[in-house]
């Protein structure tokens, strides 16, 4: 292992845990300093102490990364989609044998917990994400028509070339992953910039490239901030596919900035302020823990968490009594380091007051009950919030319309079928929404009217499959990740015209 720079701070022992960590750049294969030399400091959440110091990549990092993916492109193009597909497996091994590194490396920068337990086990996704994408090798196909007289026509898809990432902060290798084994199996080349609050583990996955031999240019990773690293990629006029998970407010930005440029393809998955309805036939013994556990898992900060719950008049004292009861004992909080914690900090500083201004708002409302929680944890270091239950929150309120990613989980009552699809609706986001009922006909009504590009029945988020497509509605983004849906956004359409 060829690690860089040695680790700041106090962080308790854990398996692991690496004898340095990486800090610089990956590009064209190998890692380096950025040009300027310049770096970042990345923080503990949960401690408040500098984790390590990172190269930050400016615009000439990114234009030395697309000029070595732009040179890798034609013979990785030109490979047979199985040969593209065995590197991929290869880098799914060597993610494999990384993860606890890449959870300890999360662990210290953004907060989640690194031992695996029910509610923020997502490294065992890492490889399995990269194993699926080098499935769909040979699925990668176009169409053929004899429907014009005298004429053979075929359509082909076709990758764009050198393609753009811009990751997130709050699961950084699986976005990471899902992007970039998709773009490479149907032969692009990638310059991904990870989260300045996270880029650590972002860092390995670049390692486990390295290791499975994936040709040099193919995969660059550069660690920067959305000012220059993520505007220079966005504006780069040799990138010309896109795809950003991340806020709203810099999707619109990413959005309009490709515009200016070279007019390259966009994929955005954005935010969300999902609905959870749960009607009076539900079966609160499964809806109760699936409603805690959306809103628990990585602390609150996941874009499909259920953040509002609609809960039928008829059951509300009762689902109310048991959702207090799971989310203390599901929200437990402690160092992520420790086996056993179930719930980690904030990711930054940041976001822990942007938390706290939101309930600032609920306790000072003379119409919010705070019913849970509603304010930081006392007598501790790092930026920790009490799991916390809203009730009686006026629809028009910031805290129902807004994305507050973090703990918070608003609950308030229906008895109309009619009103509450209407109030679930009425949000610019679309990404997930939620049905507990026995009632099939009212569960399949009610997936017909919501408007959101997933709606699960009897169950909530975090429930994905490889092989279902994952995206937005209106503000919540556009395009598709997951399932042949994602090949087919990483790719262009051309048709070819054949006279007999």
């Amino acid at each position: 292992m060829n690690f860089h720079t040695k680790e700041h701070g106090d962080a308790p022992q854990y398996p692991g845990k690496p004898e340095a960590i990486e800090d610089r750049l990956f590009i064209n294969g190998e890692f380096v300093p950025s040009k300027a030399g310049k770096k970042f400091d990345v923080y503990n959440p949960a401690t408040e102490k500098v984790s390590a110091s990172v190269y930050e990549a400016d615009a000439d990092d990114v234009d030395l990364a697309v000029q070595a993916a732009k040179a890798a492109f034609p013979a990785w193009s030109e490979l047979s989609a199985l040969e593209r597909g065995h590197y991929l497996e290869r880098w799914a091994d060597a993610l494999e044998k990384s993860l606890p590194e890449i959870s300890y490396l999360d662990a210290i920068s953004m907060g989640k917990p690194a031992y695996p337990d029910p509610i923020s086990a997502l490294a065992p996704m890492i490889p399995m994400i990269v194993r699926f994408f080098a499935s769909k090798a040979l699925d990668v196909t176009g169409e053929s028509s004899l429907n014009t007289a005298n004429f053979i026509n075929i359509s082909l898809r076709q990758p764009y070339g050198v393609c753009g990432a811009i990751t997130p902060w709050n699961a950084p290798v699986m976005f990471l992953v899902y992007k970039t084994a998709a773009a490479l199996i149907t032969g692009n080349t990638m310059v991904l910039k990870s989260s300045e609050k996270a880029p650590l583990s972002s860092l390995t996955a670049a390692r486990c490239a390295q290791e499975a031999g994936i040709p040099k240019g193919v995969f660059n990773v550069v660690s920067g901030l959305g000012r220059p690293c993520g505007e220079a990629i966005a504006r780069h006029m040799e990138i010309r596919k896109i795809s950003f998970t991340g806020s709203t407010a810099t999707g619109r930005a990413i959005q309009k900035i490709s515009a200016e440029s070279n007019l390259k393809s966009v994929t955005l998955e954005l935010g969300g302020k999902s609905p959870l309805i749960i009607w009076d036939d539900a079966d609160l013994a499964k809806a109760v823990p699936a409603a805690a556990m959306s809103i628990l898992m990585n602390t609150g900060q996941v874009c499909n968490a259920s953040t509002r719950i609609y809960i039928h008049s008829a059951v509300a004292d009762h689902f109310l009594d048991s959702l207090q009861a799971t989310m203390k004992l599901m929200g437990a909080s402690g160092d992520p380091l420790t086996n056993g914690t179930m719930r980690g900090p904030q990711a930054d500083k940041a976001q822990f007051e942007r938390v706290l201004s939101y309930l600032d708002e609920a306790r000072e409302s003379a119409e919010v009950t705070v019913t849970l929680g509603g304010n930081k944890e006392e007598g501790r270091t790092g930026y920790f919030i009490q799991p916390t239950i809203l009730t009686n929150v006026p629809e028009d309120s910031r805290l129902v319309k807004e994305e507050i990613f973090g703990p918070v989980l608003i609950v308030n009552t229906f008895s109309d079928e009619e009103d509450v699809l209407r109030k679930a609706n009425d949000t610019e986001y679309g990404l997930y929404s939620s049905i507990f009922t026995r009632d099939i006909s009212r569960a399949l009504r009610a997936a017909k009217r919501l408007e959101a590009g997933t709606v699960a029945i009897n169950c909530t988020s975090p429930t994905l499959a490889f092989d279902m497509p994952f995206g937005g509605w209106k503000g919540s983004g556009e395009g598709r990740e997951f399932s042949r849906y994602a090949t087919d956004y990483w790719t262009e359409l051309k048709s070819v015209y054949m006279a007999l």
